[in-house]
């Protein structure tokens, strides 16, 4: 399915993987580098620091000043930013090809050579706080969303935001940061993936060149940290100044681990695909269309996780003058359906052609065949499983979605979580305020 040709894998003698997807259909290369480190990793007391330390990473270091990483990528025409999530964090560049040895230069300065000072921490850590304040704390969404993950997950670091508990942000220090820049950032720790009109050989050759002297670090131990079966259904209820009710439910469903004989996770995502993803789509034709119970509504599942956990999720906002247990009531009635008679032949046809469609237009961008690549490897897995992909969705059957429903999908498994809108006070200003990285 790529339109380009096939990943090259290289390793360096310090442990750095380096994946490279030559794609020469536009002059422009992609870089990114991926550290498997993120909330997961985090310990009680210290959330948000995997994050925290992204911020950081823009600091700067003895050859590159405070904010000149950026500048430069902007003068040489490039874009730049970088992400956290659960399970890594990643830097990226897209640039003309032939910026492609300035990239990574900076990148591997700042693996090995990032000055962390209490100056920029202290004025730092207070741009975090803004921002779990503008997408967390002022919406009201959002803290539902961060209460559900709270209650669905018990014993498992998925419980906890990646921003980080605001408490945890007020009594972090740059000594956490740099505890976690230590411990984590090492070349045999992380993964660099370039996708671009490049020559494998050639980025192999500039990385040797950049991070080959870095030297690797013993890696901490990591703990399995397995979440207990749940026993029962768990209910919370979130009130916060809103307009709307909000109801976020879902159920513990595995993730892949073993990439060759696992059927059920892709049985779990041909399930979501025909429960949403599209206007013809069970939950949208049925609830909102038919019904008009719901103003919007959708199912939602990842089928990758470091953690090898999932949830498989359903969501939706009640139309006006509906409630938030009607729409629980219709959203289970549907479930209900698929195991008692399983879906059709036509859904099935719809979303595997649907799916696959969208993997091939993504797999058009060299941003997100890059994202992909990174993705997967920092999960833990490589990079070729990408290839099996729609072919174990094309396997999937109608059988499998309903052994799937009747297997995950019941009611001592589930957690739901519901906003209760208070009134809203329309002098109140929003608390935080956007950012950059």
């Amino acid at each position: 399915v790529f339109a380009a040709s096939a990943i090259q894998e290289y390793k360096l003698d310090n442990g750095l993987k380096v994946l490279v997807q030559e794609d020469h259909r536009s002059p422009v290369v992609v870089s990114q580098v991926w550290y498997r480190a993120g909330s997961i990793d985090e310990v009680n007391g210290k959330t948000g620091v995997a994050h925290v330390l992204e911020h950081m990473m823009f600091k700067g270091t003895s050859k590159v000043p405070s904010g000149q990483f950026s500048r430069l990528i902007a003068a040489a025409g490039g874009k730049e930013n970088a992400v956290t999530s659960t399970d890594y964090t990643c830097y990226f560049q897209q640039l003309e090809k032939s910026h492609l040895p300035l990239a990574l230069e900076l990148e591997a300065d700042r693996m090995a050579n990032l000055k962390l000072t209490k100056e920029e921490f202290d004025k730092e850590i207070k741009v975090v706080m803004e921002e779990r304040r503008w997408r967390t704390d002022d919406k009201p969404q959002s803290l539902v969303n961060e209460a559900f993950q709270g209650v669905a997950y018990r014993a498992h670091p998925y419980s906890r935001p990646v921003v980080g508990f605001m408490n945890d942000l007020e009594n972090m220090t740059y000594e956490d940061a740099r505890e976690w820049y230590n411990n984590w950032y090492a070349p045999n720790n992380a993964t660099l993936v370039v996708v671009g009109d490049v020559k494998a050989q050639d980025v192999y050759q500039l990385a040797q060149q950049y991070f080959g002297k870095l030297k690797p670090k013993v890696l901490p131990a990591r703990k399995p940290q397995v979440e207990p079966a749940q026993i029962g259904e768990r209910n919370i209820i979130v009130k916060a100044p809103a307009r709307q009710s909000y109801l976020l439910m879902g159920y513990h469903v595995p993730a892949i681990v073993d990439p060759e004989n696992d059927w059920e996770p892709y049985a779990l995502e041909v399930l979501s695909g025909v429960l949403s993803g599209n206007s013809a789509a069970r939950l949208n034709q049925k609830l909102v269309r038919e019904t008009q119970l719901a103003v919007d509504v959708s199912a939602g599942y990842d089928l990758m996780s470091r953690g090898r956990l999932a949830l498989f999720e359903l969501d939706g906002t009640p139309s006006e003058g509906k409630s938030v247990a009607e729409l629980k009531a219709a959203l289970l009635a549907q479930i209900e359906k698929v195991k008692v008679n399983g879906v059709t032949e036509e859904e099935l046809n719809r979303v595997k052609a649907g799916v696959i469609a969208a993997d091939v237009y993504q797999r058009d961008s060299m941003f997100y065949q890059a994202m992909q690549i990174g993705t997967v490897e920092s999960i833990g897995f490589s990079w070729k499983i990408l290839d099996n992909y729609s072919a174990k969705l094309r396997a999937v059957t109608s059988e499998q979605v309903q052994a799937v429903a009747k297997k995950y999908l019941l009611q001592d498994n589930l957690t739901v979580a519901i906003l209760d809108p208070q009134p809203m006070d329309s002098n109140v200003k929003p608390q935080g305020k956007p950012h950059v990285h």
